[in-house]
């Protein structure tokens, strides 16, 4: 009797869905009306007030606690649909704003000056040789962000900077710079970190008391440096400079955790090779200018934006990309200064500036999120 009465209910069910489905299609139409109405007469297809104020009305035709918030919470997700499908008819008629990125079949490479942070022989000095390759006129400055004014002001034409390493995650201070300045990412390059133990030539492993070096290196090879008991461990600004210090100090108990280039550069030999115990260790850095294009090919779009207080925003913003098919591929946040409690997320996609879905997921973020910025296509 009991599975007699369960199937009934089922019936119903599904007879409820099949209305459901057919009034949902109706009101599709008719948001098909709307944005026909909104590409006429250039009104915007996010009316926050307008959202608001509906969702209050449909939250008072519920009965009790539950079934008005699960309303509310079905509404706001098909107002949100409809709003896609609005962005996605506003694209096909061609009234998506343009991006402001020039695409070009390649980047500048000809009497260039690129600028990284740190020294010769640092990992950032490495990348740039291998992005731009090694007769490139490069030169260094004491800070990143030292790096990032280079570039906004003219005075070089590239910056390499680390954004990610594959074991010690984001590199934060590196997205509040690119909010701060107007440049562009228009390349990345990969670079494994392998960590040598320099030492003077001459000079043997069972000789070394003190080890210099980046924290980051230190600790990317504690497990080899702390099997040795009697090396003391000296935190340096970066590698290079351990390797530097080695050199100009000429004393022979003293070693630097660096790259084998920054040894070959300040005349140090290896004692040992391949020191840092997590071999796929590797860091992304980016390549910044000023001028906002990207090459034809180019595959990932990075974009930041901020975000209201409140529930669901991320859901909804993210919700673009997945009515548009577009891939995202990393997110991350960092919190707004002098605004407690609210963020900023830094999102790659896959993807063009010029494919039609990214372009419709972009413009549904921009009329719904305060402050989208487009950080580049590389």
């Amino acid at each position: 009797m009991q599975d007699l009465d369960l199937q009934e209910i089922r019936l119903k069910l599904d007879q409820i869905d099949k209305n459901i489905t057919a009034l949902f299609e109706e009101r599709m139409k008719l948001c098909g009306d709307v944005a026909a109405f909104k590409i006429q007469t250039g009104k915007a297809v996010y009316d926050g007030e307008r959202e608001k104020q509906k969702l209050n009305t449909v939250r008072s035709l519920a009965h009790g606690d539950f079934n008005q918030q699960a309303v509310t919470e079905l509404f706001s997700q098909m107002m949100t649909i409809s709003r896609r499908y609005q962005y996605q008819l506003l694209g096909a008629q061609g009234r998506i704003p343009p991006a402001g990125f020039e695409c070009v079949e390649k980047l500048n490479r000809e009497n260039i000056r690129v600028v990284y942070q740190g020294t010769e022989g640092a990992y950032s000095h490495g990348a740039a040789l291998r992005y731009f390759g090694e007769d490139v006129q490069a030169y260094h400055v004491p800070t990143w962000e030292d790096a990032m004014r280079e570039v906004d002001e003219n005075r070089a034409d590239y910056a390499v900077l680390p954004i990610e390493n594959s074991s010690a995650g984001a590199v934060s201070d590196i997205y509040d710079l690119l909010v701060q300045y107007n440049n562009y990412i228009v390349g990345e390059v990969l670079l494994e970190v392998n960590h040598a133990l320099l030492g003077l030539p001459g000079s043997r492993i069972d000789e070394i008391r003190t080890v210099y070096s980046h924290p980051q290196a230190l600790m990317q090879s504690s497990k080899y440096l702390n099997a040795n008991k009697n090396w003391r461990q000296v935190s340096v600004a970066n590698t290079a400079v351990a390797a530097k210090k080695i050199l100009e100090d000429g004393d022979q108990t003293q070693a630097a955790v660096a790259s084998e280039t920054a040894g070959r550069l300040y005349g140090l030999i290896p004692l040992k090779t391949h020191i840092n115990h997590n071999e796929n260790n590797t860091t992304r850095f980016i390549i910044v200018t000023n001028r906002p294009v990207y090459q034809e090919g180019a595959k990932k779009i990075s974009i930041c934006f901020e975000l209201p207080h409140k529930s669901g925003s991320l859901y909804n913003m993210l919700g673009n990309f997945i009515f548009n098919n577009v891939n995202m591929v990393m997110i991350e946040s960092r919190p707004i200064l002098d605004r407690n409690w609210e963020y900023r997320f830094f999102v790659d996609i896959e993807g063009t500036l010029d494919s039609a879905p990214v372009q419709n997921a972009l413009m549904g973020i921009a009329q719904e999120a305060p402050g989208l910025r487009i950080l580049g296509n590389y």
